[in-house]
């Protein structure tokens, strides 16, 4: 593709990522709603999202195999309508069990949609080009959770929860068009045998950790029931491991490991991906539970991470070429570790303004690592290696997303039996703090000229 076709094609995929994080997050604020409908419990109603992200991890590594198999444009489009149509059908019917079947569809078709969309632009940009178009692909992330509760809550007061799932149908229908007429994809096929042994483990490792996530989520009484599921799921995780190095035609390769610049990003980056998941809900719970500020109050300061994120984006890319991304990523995690330790230094007396700008500054610098990593984790990658390495960084970064949450969660729980409330939220922050100082250490390892020929 030349590069203003592939960056239109960008931006069609990046209006996929947008769709299914918009969804994920949105449904979210409807589950008061739907749980009192459908006379259910709150946790049975979290259930929504939980099943999404569960059948999305499972087959994520499938994505990978089916690319190589057919038209990777064609698998592209069918995921988009499957995850369209899913969505709308799961706002049709007022039953649990049914809508939890739609929207496992939906986290299956989102296992296909945003990484073999990736996959794509990957395969098709040029080394120079690399940076500037998958920063395209960093902008649903930062725009969607901003949004989503603000929308939401609107959605729901105006009409009801239903239309939290029509809300992708235009949406859904704007893509599947741009992206037939925008995408230009042509690919070989190949004649890979499907590794059945390697998905079953590394579906069962992930389907563990996020089980595990969910039930340390729900505080100490299940912690013991959590843990055994983690380490269940850390053990599936090695045995994946080990099987991926030794068959011949894994269901996909880890050869992109040897390279650092993209190891960095499976070993600090996960880490840094947990920080993404876990800090804007640890603010929203500090400023609610042990401050006594409204829910909107709450929500209102919190979305100053989100504009953070959103301010920095037109200059992250001249930042990383400026610097190099070394000392971007240095800059970057520096200033997400800083404002970690100043959140664990609020109390109850801190002035707004302060909480506020901290929350933006910590927004500027998870921005600009979030681009600094995308686009170097594929920088020093042959063209061969992209497929596996971009099915794995998919699986790592949800399990990374989805474990940070529930990870903080029993931290508080645990600490608040020990300390008051307000010194719980405040420890549990400090922790997360220091966590992330393992990827700036880890970023201070690499060569200064790594990844130069993308910049």
């Amino acid at each position: 593709m030349k590069e203003a076709s592939l960056k239109r094609a960008a931006l069609v995929v990046a209006a996929a990522l947008f769709m299914q994080m918009l969804d994920s997050t949105i449904v979210t604020t409807a589950l008061p709603q739907i749980a009192t409908d459908l006379s259910v419990n709150q946790s049975s109603a979290s259930l929504l999202v939980s099943v999404y992200m569960l059948f999305a991890a499972i087959f994520i590594p499938l994505s990978g195999w089916m690319a190589k198999k057919m038209s990777r444009k064609t698998l592209f489009l069918l995921a988009v309508m499957l995850f369209t149509l899913s969505s709308v059908a799961a706002g049709l019917v007022n039953n649990l069990a049914y809508i939890l079947v739609m929207r496992a569809i939906q986290g299956m078709a989102g296992a296909m949609m945003v990484p073999v969309g990736k996959l794509i632009i990957l395969e098709n940009v040029a080394a120079k080009n690399l940076l500037q178009i998958l920063s395209f692909l960093v902008w649903p992330a930062l725009i969607a959770p901003a949004i989503a509760p603000l929308l939401g809550g609107y959605v729901i007061s105006a009409l009801s929860w239903h239309w939290i799932f029509f809300l992708n149908l235009p949406i859904g229908l704007g893509i599947l068009l741009a992206g037939y007429l925008l995408i230009h994809d042509q690919n070989d096929r190949e004649e890979a045998p499907f590794d059945l042994v390697g998905f079953l483990l590394v579906a069962l490792a992930a389907g563990l950790i996020l089980v595990a996530a969910e039930v340390l989520s729900r505080g100490l009484p299940l912690l013991a029931v959590g843990s055994a599921v983690l380490i269940l799921g850390i053990f599936f995780a090695f045995l994946a491991f080990r099987h991926l190095q030794k068959v011949e035609q894994p269901l996909f390769a880890l050869d992109a490991l040897k390279i650092k610049s993209f190891r960095i990003y499976q070993t600090g980056g996960s880490i840094f991906w947990m920080t993404i998941g876990a800090l804007p809900y640890l603010l929203t719970l500090l400023l609610q539970v042990p401050f006594h500020w409204s829910a909107i109050e709450a929500g209102t300061y919190v979305i100053f991470i989100f504009l953070g994120n959103l301010a920095i984006k037109p200059f992250t890319t001249p930042i990383i070429r400026r610097t190099g991304y070394k000392y971007a990523l240095v800059i970057a995690l520096g200033l997400a570790t800083m404002t970690t330790f100043l959140m664990a230094a609020f109390t109850i007396e801190t002035a707004k303004p302060w909480i506020a700008f901290v929350a933006f500054v910590s927004g500027v610098g998870r921005s600009l690592a979030l681009t600094s990593y995308n686009s170097l984790a594929f920088a020093e990658l042959s063209k061969k290696e992209k497929n596996a390495a971009n099915t794995l960084q998919s699986v790592m970064q949800m399990l990374s997303q989805a474990f940070g949450v529930g990870f903080v969660a029993t931290l508080v729980a645990l600490f608040s039996k020990i300390f008051v409330t307000s010194l719980a939220y405040q420890v549990t922050l400090f922790l997360v703090a220091l966590i992330s100082l393992y990827p700036l250490l880890e970023v201070l390892t690499l060569p200064k000229n790594v990844g130069e020929k993308t910049l």
